[in-house]
């Protein structure tokens, strides 16, 4: 992958952390709590819980791609980013644009995928 290719998906997995950051950040400041007593009734509090529960799982997926996002950067500076971690080959730039941390080729993510669905 040439210097230009690299800095271009630097410059992007950068951006995309610095928003997940910033996401974290306003979901930390916001108010997380729940108080009984600013509900006025059970269904209010049911509705309340089950908001926090799915901001939650949403936290949990961005800290997963906030993982894979500083990996991909490691990738950058060892210079083995592009690479597909099974095959050895080199992962396309289109896939790699539309999925920046993309760990696998197309045909070996295509395989991966197979073998989920058969296993169930």
């Amino acid at each position: 992958m040439r210097k230009r290719e690299l800095e271009k998906f630097r410059k992007l997995l950068n951006a995309q952390r610095d928003q997940l950051m910033g996401n974290a950040k306003k979901a930390v400041s916001g108010d997380i709590h729940l108080d009984p007593d600013d509900f006025p009734d059970e269904i209010d509090t049911a509705s309340s819980e089950v908001n926090l529960a799915f901001m939650g799982r949403l936290r949990e997926r961005e800290r997963g791609l906030l993982a894979k996002i500083e990996g991909a950067l490691e990738k950058i500076e060892d210079g083995i980013y592009g690479e597909c971690e099974s095959c050895g080959e080199d992962i396309g730039i289109k896939r790699l644009e539309a999925r920046p941390v993309a760990e696998l080729c197309i045909e070996c993510k295509s395989e991966q995928e197979k073998l989920e669905r058969n296993l169930g």
